[in-house]
Parts: C-alpha cells; structure tokens; sequence
C-alpha cells in the first residue's frame, strides 16, 4: 500500500501549467514545511520540505486558493522518477501525488487575522501587493455575514 498525510504549511505559491493538447489539464507543484514531531539534538524545531504535485480539479484548487504560508493537509501516494539532466547527468526524484487536499486551519485561527501566517514566520510577502479581502463580519444570530463583493464559488470539491 501507497499512501501518505501530510499536514504542513506551502513555502511559496504553487507553481502551475497546464499540458499541451485540446484538453488541457492543469498541474500544480508545491512545496509543504512538514514540522518534526521529534528532534534527536533537542535543537530548534525542524522541518521537511516535501514536492508535491496536484493534478486537474486538484490542481485548480490550488491555483486559485492555496498562498504561501497556507497550511494544508494532503492524503496522496509517494511516486518516484527519475530524468537525465542537461549535462547528462541521471537525477532521481521523489514526490507525493494528491489525491485530495483541505485547509488545515481557518483564517482567522491564530487571533490577528492573518491566518497564523506572521506567527508561522512567514508574513505576508507571499501576497505581493494584492488588495486586502474584506473580512466578514459577526451577524446577531451567531453566523457570518458574507461581505459585498465577493463573487466568486465557493471553494467546495
């Protein structure tokens, strides 16, 4: 059996394209800081860096809602591979291909609204100069309200 979770924040945006053909499929790749839960040295924390690779809706997904700094949890299969670089040289690779991806934490978890980001050592710079989203605010009744101006679908599989 192949299968791997994952639970980890992206270290950059993902990377996507899309294959050649009448029937494009897109192809995201991004890479997760995995924590340790065990440290032999009782060092700082330490992490893994782990490729990903999301295809089709999954790979959409990604494109338009997963940012720098995002944590993430992924179920997948460990594939293996290997090509012959430009000097000739055989590199061997190693990633994980997502079966299913979700968000591992609300927004609005870490208290300031950053989505845990700054805590996390990240910050916004993963988001350039984007224009800020309005952040809904708290009805009556106990619900959000969903602000004005957002149109677009809902990020649901």
């Amino acid at each position: 059996m192949n299968k791997v979770i994952l639970m980890g924040r992206l270290t950059r945006d993902p990377e996507v394209r899309y294959s050649q053909g009448e029937n494009a499929l897109a192809i995201a790749r991004y890479t997760l800081a995995v924590d340790r839960r065990f440290n032999r040295n009782g060092d700082e924390n330490s992490a893994d860096f782990i490729g990903c690779v999301a295809f089709g809706k999954s790979a959409e997904f990604a494109e338009r809602y997963l940012h720098k700094g995002t944590k993430i949890a992924v179920t997948g299969r460990i594939q293996t591979g290997s090509y012959t670089n430009k000097d000739g040289v055989k590199v061997y690779t190693t990633d994980v291909v997502v079966e299913d991806q979700e968000f591992a934490e609300s927004k609005n978890s870490a208290g300031n609204n950053d989505g845990g980001y700054q805590n996390a050592g990240f910050g916004n710079s993963g988001y350039g100069n984007a224009p800020a989203r309005p952040q809904p605010a708290a009805a009556g009744d106990g619900f959000m309200n969903i602000p004005d101006g957002i149109d677009e679908e809902l990020p649901f599989n």
